[in-house]
């Protein structure tokens, strides 16, 4: 057994020692008019709970209401039924301390760095010099300090991705919602992203949580992984990888690391193919 095999074994589950940072409970979406016959039930029913602290994943076939859930938990949706808080209050509009990160690249292509990462934070009338010293720490940390007077097209893909996190790093959000952040990075340019946020994980001490379509980015990165089912979305199970804290991509090499991403394969898989199932029927 190796060291980190080790660590793993003894590794304490967050709700062990962890107060509630987020909680979904009984929530359901449904889109379209109720009696029309185009009501789509997306999601749920859900019970949820995200620990201070801890990094939780979501995987789930395509279509089984992922990026909804994140959207419940952002404000930017609300339930139909059941109930979202943050902090132990509802959640009606994106709550103070919680920041959102989606795939595409939310960058503006007419400022520079240092602006983009800046914007924030002067809409919600920071002093200038708070403002620069914020931005001068999230530039540091993110390794864009050199390019603070770059513009967006001139960056690559995992830069402009860093911008992107490095602007909603400087608000100190205590719950950070990652929606496919790095999906349209090639596989070697994801691994080194995913120790950036693991260290800006560590460093906050936020509560993170992540949607993703890839088994290897949820093994890695978590605490804890919410495997979802198809379509109306509900948890069906809940892995705990029991990782060190002070992890990072090396841990792929671990015996654990292949058989937490066959647990959830085979769940996966099972509700894929319903998912596959599902479309063909309607195809006929």
């Amino acid at each position: 057994m190796s060291i980190m095999s080790e660590a793993i074994a003894i590794a304490p589950a967050p709700e062990a020692h962890a107060p509630v940072a987020a909680s979904l409970s009984g929530v359901t979406r449904v889109f379209g008019a109720s009696g029309s016959g185009m009501a789509v039930h997306a999601l749920g029913p859900i019970d949820l709970s995200l620990y201070k602290g801890e990094f939780f994943s979501v995987v789930g076939p395509s279509g089984c209401g992922k990026s909804t859930l994140l959207d419940v938990l952002a404000g930017l949706s609300k339930p139909t039924t059941g109930t979202a808080e943050f902090e132990g209050r509802a959640i009606d509009g994106v709550p103070d301390g919680v920041g959102v990160v989606f795939q595409e690249d939310a960058s503006f292509p007419w400022l520079t760095v240092e602006n983009n990462v800046a914007f924030g934070l002067r809409r919600a009338g920071f002093e200038a010099a708070e403002v620069e010293r914020r931005v001068n720490y999230a530039l540091g940390f993110m390794g864009l300090r050199d390019f603070r007077k770059a513009y967006p097209v001139q960056l690559s893909g995992g830069m402009r991705q860093r911008v992107c996190i490095a602007r909603t790093l400087v608000l100190q959000p205590r719950l950070i919602l990652l929606d496919e952040p790095f999906g349209a990075l090639d596989q070697q340019t994801r691994l080194l992203m995913a120790d950036e946020l693991l260290r800006l994980w560590r460093e906050t001490n936020a509560t993170v949580f992540l949607i993703t379509h890839s088994l290897d980015e949820a093994a890695m990165l978590s605490d804890r992984i919410g495997v979802m089912s198809a379509r109306p979305g509900t948890i069906i199970e809940t892995i705990e990888t029991g990782w060190p804290k002070d992890r990072d991509s090396r841990i792929v090499s671990d015996l654990r690391f292949a058989s937490i991403t066959a647990r959830m394969w085979e769940k996966l898989r099972v509700e894929t193919m319903k998912t596959m199932v599902s479309q063909e029927g309607k195809l006929q």
